[in-house]
């Protein structure tokens, strides 16, 4: 027995041809499972006309236990803890957008993570495992129907909640695409991203698969030295060869490769490190996105308006390319970047 979510799209279209039964078939059966998030094996062949040949293959599907909801009283950003079958729990979170009723969905990739970024909570959880493929969507199937609750439409999706998502690298490519599947998640490439502390090899790997999905490299500082405090186990790799790997993507895809930088009073927002992020990007085309660091412990703290001001006029004069603040929500919620554990 097996799980239809637990592949890419063209996985299950590999197996159904297998047994014989045509394509039409996969689209309809993905379309009652995700687009529709129906786990009634009875019902796929009632109301999508899934043929018992191809349904008798897959056992009863499991589902995450929606185990809490919280809505921020500030911002409207919702947080979502789920429990998995050997009762961990992960959180994804509903983000509202510009757009009236729109939202984009911040998802899990793993229990825990273990790059050990100094001002995270994910980091400080003991818990840690990666997420299957079916977990992965079924966070997204869930977080879509409550928002559709609500009279939001989900138009996008990232993977920037707990963990690193390129140390599940296969697994999360494979939601990416059932995601992306116009039969099932309905989601465009572009309106996808996946982040990564700066893992070269998976970087590297990533570009040379020509994947659409947008791609976020979250620097944490622009020297080896800042780095190697803020990020210790991504530091191993020096911050030069993750910039190569930027580069060789930005190049490859021909356009801008987004940069995240997590700003931190006292930090990593003084001159001297605007001076070594333009030293380091160079002409390499990038975006380079602001986020406040939102630290729990209150030990790490974001930089005063004037100071935020300051850097941004020292990265106009040394970077000289486009700078985006991004805000990170539902801080009264502990749903902000930085500060999903499980415990809300």
């Amino acid at each position: 027995m097996i799980d239809p979510r637990d592949g890419a799209p063209e996985d299950l279209l590999t197996f159904a041809r297998g047994l014989g039964v045509g394509d039409h078939a996969v689209r309809r059966l993905l379309t009652a499972i995700v687009g529709r998030g129906i786990d009634d094996r009875g019902e796929w062949g009632r109301s999508f006309q899934v043929p018992r040949r191809l349904s008798d293959h897959f056992a009863d599907l499991p589902r995450l236990r929606l185990d809490r909801v919280v809505t921020s009283a500030t911002d409207g950003f919702q947080k979502l803890r789920f429990l998995t079958s050997d009762n961990l729990a992960l959180e994804t979170v509903i983000i509202p957008l510009h757009k009236p009723g729109a939202v984009s969905l911040c998802l899990s990739s793993q229990i825990g993570c273990v790059m050990g970024c100094v001002f995270c909570a994910t980091a400080r959880m003991t818990a840690r495992r990666n997420l299957s493929t079916w977990e992965i969507v079924d966070q997204w199937v869930q977080a879509r129907d409550l928002a559709r609750q609500g009279g939001r439409r989900a138009t996008g999706a990232v993977f920037m909640g707990m963990g690193e998502p390129f140390l599940n690298y296969d697994r999360v490519i494979a939601a990416a695409e059932i995601l992306r599947c116009p039969y099932a998640g309905q989601t465009a490439a572009a309106g996808i991203t996946i982040s990564t502390v700066g893992l070269v090899p998976e970087i590297d790997r990533f570009t040379n698969e020509g994947h659409r999905f947008r791609l976020s490299i979250s620097l944490g500082a622009a020297t080896d030295e800042k780095r190697q405090r803020l990020v210790p186990v991504a530091a191993r790799t020096n911050v030069a060869e993750v910039m190569a790997a930027a580069r060789r993507h930005a190049l490859s895809r021909r356009d801008r490769v987004m940069l995240s930088y997590v700003c931190i009073s006292g930090e990593n927002v003084g001159e001297d490190d605007a001076l070594a992020l333009g030293r380091l990007i160079g002409d390499t085309p990038v975006r380079l996105d602001l986020i406040d660091v939102t630290d729990p412990t209150g030990h790490f703290l974001p930089p005063s308006d004037a100071e935020m001001s300051a850097f941004r006029d020292a990265l106009t004069r040394h970077l000289g390319q486009p700078v985006v603040r991004r805000y990170s929500g539902g801080k009264d919620i502990q749903a902000a970047c930085g500060t999903l554990a499980g415990l809300v």
